[in-house]
């Protein structure tokens, strides 16, 4: 696919729980996720991804944090530490990725916002931190179909920060979207989550 057909979309590639498109979906559409205690406001604009695929992202996994939607530690990557990052990407329109992670910060979309002109731009040294929270720091993770492919994590390095375990339906949810997104069976979402959560 040329990039001059959605010109102005990227992916928003995910390691979490967004992995999962029904948990995604709350995030553009809104509502709460199955197995959360949160309801998203949704999106500006409700339109489903153009396209979604697995990625394979070279950086670690690790879980930290208190999450108040799931009751747990949540998902962050670190891609400067070696290692392997299953993920799966979605074509969405700037604005989109924008109100996703907005919501990832429990803010409400708003009109204008600057993350959607910056994520049309190549990112400075491949990172941009749009503000302190878990979720502020983007990262461009490499290029498909002529377009980039961009995520968010915390500005903290795996060895930075005390890590955690995520919550029974965390984990769920993240095992819902690695076999969406890679048809992996029990055995294999076991052995890579119970690897990271260490």
């Amino acid at each position: 696919m040329s990039s001059d057909v959605w010109p102005d979309h990227v992916w928003y590639v995910s390691y979490g729980s967004n992995m999962w498109s029904t948990r995604l979906a709350c995030y553009l559409e809104g509502g709460t996720p199955p197995g959360g205690a949160r309801a998203n406001p949704g999106a500006r604009d409700q339109t489903p991804p153009v396209r979604s695929t697995a990625v394979d992202l070279p950086g670690t996994l690790y879980f930290a944090g208190q999450s108040a939607q799931w009751g747990g530690a949540v998902a962050f990557y670190d891609h400067l530490t070696p290692g392997f990052t299953a993920a799966h990407a979605y074509l969405v329109s700037a604005q989109q990725f924008a109100d996703i992670a907005a919501q990832e910060m429990h803010r409400v979309p708003v009109d204008q916002d600057p993350l959607a002109d910056v994520v049309l731009s190549p990112l400075p040294e491949g990172r941009h931190r749009a503000g302190p929270g878990a979720y502020e720091t983007l990262v461009d993770v490499g290029v498909l179909d002529g377009r980039p492919l961009l995520t968010f994590t915390s500005p903290h390095a795996a060895h930075e920060t005390d890590h955690a375990s995520p919550s029974d339906a965390y984990q769920a949810t993240m095992s819902a979207g690695l076999r969406e997104s890679r048809a992996w069976d029990v055995e294999q979402i076991r052995t890579y989550l119970t690897a990271r959560s260490m």
